[in-house]
């Protein structure tokens, strides 16, 4: 019997310990990661273990003697497969059989796979691990290699192989790169970039085969390009992960649902991180969000209400890359489906965008500005309608 089992070995899981510990010094945790690694930070592996700013042993969020001290058990490198709500026990696929008073799925996201002949091939690695950036990191100067996907992580990986010297392609279905969350001219802007940087990209298109070619990949587009590659890296999003959940009968609709305690639809279990979708406090709607900041925050919160405290989840968690010399911050809803308002210093490079619903301020991107998110949330929670003149230096450089 544990008190406390937290499915998850990331960044939401072990934030839980560290808020459960904040209420409740002694009673007894149980943590089961999948990866055989210690908890670590995702976001070097597409932007600061390139760039040399990280190495590798920098990203472990708590070394071993943490957990010891913690009087917490880390089960590394298993996965739960069961979870009975009725009788309050989990069950791994080595057969461990654990009850538990309050349980944590901190189970991340699972990457989008590929539904082409070659997908599984294994040359082509679908990114998201540190075992997968051991992997493409290994000199990757002077080969070809193809990054599926014009999102978050295609863009930062991208770039990265860029500088490390490689021959880089982009394939993505849409007409610009990150077109879902910048403002139309600031995608291009970035896509030229991107060009001039020697990238090669493949908009409006995608692939429909990979094949092994004595050494090397054979890549067939729809659009009918062929393309040869040493290995392919896909970064098309993730898709939570709620079979655990599913099975166990939890409300699950894009994510895990939970209250504003981030508690699930049976009593005891609750989520956190890129599985749950929670009443985010600010906007009045439900949403997931897959990124760092509000994997910290809600893994905090969860566990402090695990383990008793009874505090609503408000936080506004924000999420920033670096893509080459543009790097942002973000805040709210930053989808370019809303209107925006661009307020530049230096026209797609240095300034703000706002994202705006019925003339309100609903997100806030801060390009090449920096420690001014807490400005940018008070635009946001204040909830008041506003013009372009009102916006005009409404967040200060």
């Amino acid at each position: 019997m544990s008190d406390y089992v937290i499915v998850g070995g990331g960044r939401a899981g072990i934030s839980a310990v560290e808020g459960i510990r904040e209420l409740d010094a002694s009673s007894s945790i149980l943590m089961i990661a999948a990866e055989s690694h210690l908890p670590y930070d995702r976001p070097p592996l597409s932007k600061q273990l390139w760039s040399g700013k990280n190495e590798v042993s920098d990203i472990f969020v708590h070394d071993r003697a943490y957990f010891q001290r913690a009087g917490v058990e880390l089960v590394s490198g298993e996965r739960v497969s069961e979870i009975d709500p009725a009788e309050k026990t989990i069950l791994t696929e080595r057969g461990r059989s654990e009850s538990y008073g309050k349980l944590l799925l901190a189970t991340g996201g699972t990457p989008k796979r590929l539904r082409i002949p070659g997908a599984e091939l294994e040359d082509v690695i679908y990114y998201r691990t540190l075992d997968d950036y051991v992997e493409l990191s290994r000199d990757p100067q002077g080969k070809s290699i193809l990054v599926v996907g014009g999102g978050f992580i295609g863009a930062e990986i991208a770039a990265a192989l860029s500088m490390h010297e490689a021959h880089v392609t982009m394939i993505f279905p849409g007409r610009l790169m990150l077109e879902r969350i910048f403002p139309e001219a600031l995608a291009r802007s970035i896509q030229d970039q991107y060009e001039r940087r020697g990238i090669h990209i493949l908009s409006e298109d995608i692939p429909i085969s990979f094949a092994p070619r004595g050494g090397w990949l054979a890549v067939e587009t729809r659009e009918g390009e062929h393309l040869a590659c040493d290995s392919i890296v896909v970064g098309a999003g993730i898709a939570p992960e709620v079979g655990l959940a599913s099975s166990a009968g939890l409300t699950v609709e894009n994510g895990i649902e939970v209250n504003e305690l981030l508690e699930s639809s049976t009593a005891g279990i609750f989520a956190a991180g890129d599985n749950a979708n929670f009443p985010y406090a600010a906007l009045g709607k439900r949403m997931r969000v897959e990124h760092w900041d509000n994997a910290i925050a809600q893994g905090r919160a969860a566990g402090r209400n695990m383990a008793g405290a009874g505090e609503p989840f408000d936080y506004m968690p924000y999420f920033f890359s670096d893509l080459f010399d543009f790097g942002y911050e973000a805040v709210g809803d930053v989808s370019s489906s809303l209107e925006t308002y661009a307020d530049w210093q230096e026209e797609n490079e240095t300034g703000v965008v706002y994202y705006l619903e019925d003339e309100r301020v609903r997100g806030v991107m801060l390009c090449n500005i920096w420690g001014k998110l807490d400005e940018a949330r008070a635009l946001i929670q204040a909830g008041a309608h506003v013009s372009e003149r009102d916006l005009h230096g409404a967040v200060h450089a």
